[in-house]
């Protein structure tokens, strides 16, 4: 009784104070007794909430609509207006989601129709780049001017002296005519020019002549930015001289080697025969001579010598100092510090050894044992040039990989032990041209330029 007077004192002493956020009440119980009771305005809430709304009720449909309005923010890619209660709707928040999903597949069919549009103008300006190429390299044919006399209204006397091609006749004075004699001219006939070149020769010669790139086919994917391919000059069964061999050298473990038929099987990208080598290949440095892929093999000087019939390895034998992985390469890198080549004298190795200071060394190879069987020695740096090649036992290097005009610009002639600076104008197309090898069957030049493969046709003559 003591405690429920307190608290009644307490309350009014509180009421005072509290008169708009507390109330006091006092009254009979059913049972006659006297009960004291108050109330208190919750700090939080306005009222009482009704079934099926708490507060976490709400909460979590407000953490529902931030995350529907964030699907539909990713579906579409674009931002969206502030969630309401109207808004927010289960069929509202459906009908925008399937607006925006709609407009993405809109988009996305009018981007392929813009690719397969570029894909059609690429197509179209490499067939005009082909006929283009194939008209500049066809030989003009030298046509016989008529004989005889013929006017030539576009010289007049005092004009200037004649041509000397022209020999001037003086005809019959005509009565009828203004005071000025007409004069004719007999037309001589001049040779056309040799477009395709200096003249070559069947036998072995210097070389005077690199014809214009003609590409072949464009890699599919970046493994084939740079890479080697090659036709072998003494083919065996069961391929044949037609065949083509190539293998990408983007990649660090490159053992897989593609062939095709003929040239227009590699031009489709129709592979009629793919090997995967038992080691790995070193670069672009591989060649393929009478029945074999010759390479050298990762991350080591050695050679090997993989037969195409049995598919095994038949030879292996290290190059001896051969500096290798980045010691002497080409001026592109590539790890192409040794570059096997073939040529009308055989099977060749180009590299550096530490003896030689970066020079570059050149020896012939047994092409059964791989043994080294002579060994020149150069006075050009290995890491000067950009490519070079083997043609009728002579040495020839290119200056660089990425000008589009630059030359053939030294030559050492491995039969006398001299070399000499040359000029032979050479064309890298694609700016990055990392792989170049000569065939002396077809008589061209090799190349993997920047995803694509091209040939050069050459002309073979004595030097002036």
């Amino acid at each position: 009784m003591w405690f429920l007077t307190t608290l009644c004192v307490s309350c009014l002493l509180m009421g005072t104070q509290a008169q708009s956020s507390a109330s006091f009440r006092r009254s009979n119980d059913r049972n006659g007794r006297c009960q004291y009771s108050f109330t208190v305005d919750s700090p939080t809430e306005a009222s009482c909430p009704s079934p099926g709304s708490s507060p976490e009720m709400e909460s979590l449909k407000s953490r529902l609509g931030l995350l529907e309005a964030l699907v539909t923010r990713l579906a579409g890619g674009e931002a969206v207006p502030k969630f309401s209660e109207s808004s927010g709707s289960p069929s509202g928040i459906q009908d925008a989601y399937n607006q925006a999903v709609e407009e993405k597949a809109q988009l996305q069919r009018e981007k392929q129709r813009l690719d397969r549009q570029v894909q059609d103008l690429q197509r179209r300006m490499e067939e005009i780049r082909q006929e283009t190429e194939r008209l500049r390299n066809k030989p003009c044919t030298p046509q016989s001017p008529p004989r005889g006399l013929v006017n030539d209204n576009g010289f007049r006397p005092g004009s200037g002296p004649a041509p000397p091609h022209l020999i001037s006749i003086p005809e019959k004075k005509d009565h009828l005519s203004l005071g000025y004699q007409e004069l004719t001219a007999v037309v001589t006939e001049i040779s056309a020019p040799n477009l395709d070149g200096p003249t070559d020769i069947t036998g072995c010669g210097d070389l005077v002549w690199v014809g214009e790139p003609e590409m072949h086919r464009k890699a599919d994917s970046i493994a084939g930015k740079y890479g080697v391919w090659m036709q072998d000059p003494e083919a065996k069964d069961p391929y044949g001289s037609e065949m083509v061999w190539r293998i990408d050298a983007v990649g660090a473990d490159m053992r897989q080697l593609i062939g095709y038929e003929n040239m227009d099987d590699l031009a489709r990208g129709f592979p009629t025969k793919v090997l995967l080598l038992p080691e790995g290949v070193e670069s672009t440095g591989a060649t393929m001579y009478g029945g074999s892929l010759y390479y050298q093999r990762r991350l080591s000087r050695t050679l090997i010598r993989y037969d195409l019939l049995s598919e095994n390895i038949a030879a292996r034998r290290d190059l001896p100092h051969a500096g290798f992985h980045g010691q002497f390469p080409y001026s592109w890198g590539g790890y192409t510090d040794i570059d096997l080549a073939v040529d009308e004298n055989g099977l060749w190795a180009i590299y550096s050894t530490n003896k030689a200071k970066g020079a570059i060394v050149i020896s012939q190879l047994d092409p059964h044992t791989l043994e080294v069987k002579g060994t020149w020695e150069t006075k050009i740096r290995k890491t000067t040039v950009a490519n070079t090649f083997m043609i009728c036992g002579k040495l020839y290097a290119i200056a660089s990989y990425t000008s589009p005009n630059t030359t053939v610009n030294y030559m050492y002639d491995t039969a006398t032990s001299q070399g000499k600076a040359i000029s032979v104008p050479f064309k890298n197309r694609y700016r990055y041209n990392s792989m170049v090898d000569y065939n002396p069957v077809h008589r061209k030049l090799y190349s993997w330029d920047n995803y694509y493969i091209v040939s050069y046709k050459v002309r073979l003559g004595k030097q002036e």
